[in-house]
């Protein structure tokens, strides 16, 4: 075994062992309540875009891009941009000519003029209206053609019924190898009244449309590794790798 394998070796013993430390997970579930009223995630940009993610969660969207060299990211729910400016910075570090594709019911204008103006638009597209609407996913599926390694998010609106439209609708779209990841599937592990004048709550969010879509759909298993050494995250249970065509 040389020094590569060896290091890889201990990193996924570590991993194990966060998996497995109750009292951890426990004290990262409390940290992240918490941290909810202060709207902790507001607080970091990316390229001086505010991103709205936690820094772990960034850290693995960087992990999986890397991996994954993506021909095409999408991602449904742009608010202020970052995700975007984060992603097509990632892509211009790898070279080549991959591209964002963006989905929001409602860019406002100020949002959509910095998004524009920023060095790193030259890779992003931008599509106004709802991610489910058919005439939206007709553009998004007539985008992604000859695509071949393509990465979704889903970040829009967060009610079940939503979020399990989305991911019927662009499922399909993800390539074997690459990952549909499935943000603020969180929201099914804290108090229900920290999502007050919500349409989202306990039972009805990201996380158990996620469930249902997996007791229907084998092409995707959820990657607890990722949610085990980050700890810290938006998307428990949301990071799921296809792992058929």
């Amino acid at each position: 075994m040389d020094e590569i394998e060896k290091f890889q070796k201990e990193v996924s013993e570590n991993i194990h062992n966060l998996s497995i430390d109750s009292d951890l997970h426990g004290l990262s579930k409390i940290w992240m309540r918490e941290t909810l009223p202060y709207k902790y995630t507001y607080n970091f940009t990316w390229l001086g875009r505010p991103i709205i993610q936690f820094p772990q969660d960034i850290i693995a969207m960087q992990e999986l891009i890397w991996r994954i060299k993506p021909d095409l990211i999408i991602e449904t729910g742009i608010a202020h941009g970052g995700s975007l400016i984060f992603y097509s910075s990632m892509l211009e570090l790898l070279g080549g000519d991959g591209q964002v594709l963006g989905i929001d019911i409602d860019i406002r204008k100020h949002n959509r003029v910095e998004i524009e103006k920023h060095s790193m638009f030259k890779r992003i597209t931008m599509l106004e209206g709802s991610s489910t609407d058919p005439k939206i996913a007709k553009e998004v599926y007539a985008f992604s053609k000859n695509k071949k390694k393509i990465l979704v998010v889903l970040d829009s609106l967060h009610t079940h019924d939503h979020v399990a439209n989305e991911l019927n609708l662009y499922s399909p779209l993800v390539s074997k190898g690459s990952y549909l990841v499935v943000f603020d599937t969180s929201i099914e592990d804290v108090p229900r009244n920290l999502f007050t004048n919500r349409p989202w709550s306990k039972g009805n969010n990201p996380k158990t449309a996620v469930w249902e879509f997996l007791k229907k759909n084998d092409r995707f298993v959820v990657d607890k590794d990722i949610e085990n050494k980050l700890l810290i995250t938006v998307a428990p249970d949301g990071f799921l790798k296809c792992v058929k065509d």
